[in-house]
């Protein structure tokens, strides 16, 4: 039997952290992302030991779709979105790492987006707890937190899941998955 955690999740451990105990289980349809095919992840939270360098799959997914604070696992609010690890670039530079296909047709290569990589933003209560007990987030050089747009963009992160080796003469064939959502943040497009 598995110990579970004294530590209280979206206190003293994000709600999207993985725990030890959630072991990846494959692929297949997953509601995090309208039934499209995902990697999936046991659902365990407290069980073992947290695992604060990795997030959730399933978790992470739905905290990106559903705006829900990867802290507490509550909705945010416009006004109250925070990014503590996210960076201001261009949409030439999204482009440029193929990523273009996510935003909108017609944006100008100059336009500035906030690429909030696989991380939804936070409540400010949440994200400045974060700041103070994180160890990660308090060895980073820039400790600004920054205001999310109310207007983004949801890209997909996809792994090319190849079955296990079986002993039938069946061939066996790969299969796109999504693993993360990754978030751009659209300021000032009135597309």
């Amino acid at each position: 039997m598995t110990a579970v955690s004294k530590l209280q999740i979206g206190v003293d451990v994000p709600w999207v952290t993985s725990w030890s105990e959630e072991p990846m289980l494959g692929v297949g349809p997953c509601p995090s992302v309208d039934g499209a095919i995902a990697v999936a992840q046991a659902e365990k939270p407290g069980a073992g030991r947290p695992l604060y360098s990795r997030n959730h799959l399933f978790r992470q997914r739905k905290s990106v779709r559903e705006m829900l604070c990867p802290m507490c696992g509550k909705p945010t609010a416009n006004g109250d979105r925070w990014c503590q690890t996210g960076r201001w670039t261009t949409a030439a530079e999204v482009r440029a790492r193929n990523m273009g296909v996510w935003l909108p047709t017609g944006l100008d290569d100059a336009h500035r987006l906030f690429d909030a990589g696989a991380i939804a933003p936070l409540h400010r209560a949440c994200a400045e707890r974060a700041l103070t007990h994180c160890p990660h987030l308090k060895a980073m050089p820039d400790h600004e937190l920054k205001a999310f747009p109310d207007g983004w963009v949801i890209a997909t992160l996809a792994v090319e899941a190849r079955p296990a080796a079986n002993f039938t003469n069946v061939p066996q064939k790969p299969v796109v998955a999504i693993a993360f959502l990754q978030l751009i943040g659209l300021p000032d497009y009135g597309g």
